[in-house]
């Protein structure tokens, strides 16, 4: 896209006469418009265009599926990401000084709902 914004202002300087553009021979003015097919066929050809069209989708599917476990009330990530800070705290905290330990009982085992 840059060489056909770079192209299409090249050409508006050249069809204006503005300055050194008005001598330019005309191959010169058009060759980012050679320039942008040649990249267009690479890119399709190699797959990368498809590659980020995939990539893209695969991001909004994600960001909608987070929208819809977060409506639900299963904001599983964030619960995740809590108990990771909360571990990373109790690590650093019982390294720190070791002579503050932790006086709190121990959680009870917690039943499966499932069974």
């Amino acid at each position: 896209m840059p060489m056909v914004v770079l192209g299409l202002l090249l050409v508006g300087l050249k069809v204006a006469e503005f300055g050194p553009f008005a001598n330019w021979p005309w191959w010169g003015v058009l060759l980012p418009f050679g320039l942008a097919i040649v990249w267009w066929e690479f890119a399709d050809g190699s797959g990368l265009t498809k590659r980020r069209a995939i990539e893209k989708m695969e991001k909004r599917k994600e960001e909608r599926r987070d929208r819809a476990l977060e409506a639900l009330g299963l904001n599983t990530r964030h619960q995740k990401q809590v108990t990771k800070v909360r571990e990373a705290k109790a690590r650093t905290a019982s390294s720190a000084d070791p002579t503050q330990a932790d006086t709190r009982p121990p959680e009870p085992p917690r039943r499966d709902p499932r069974l």
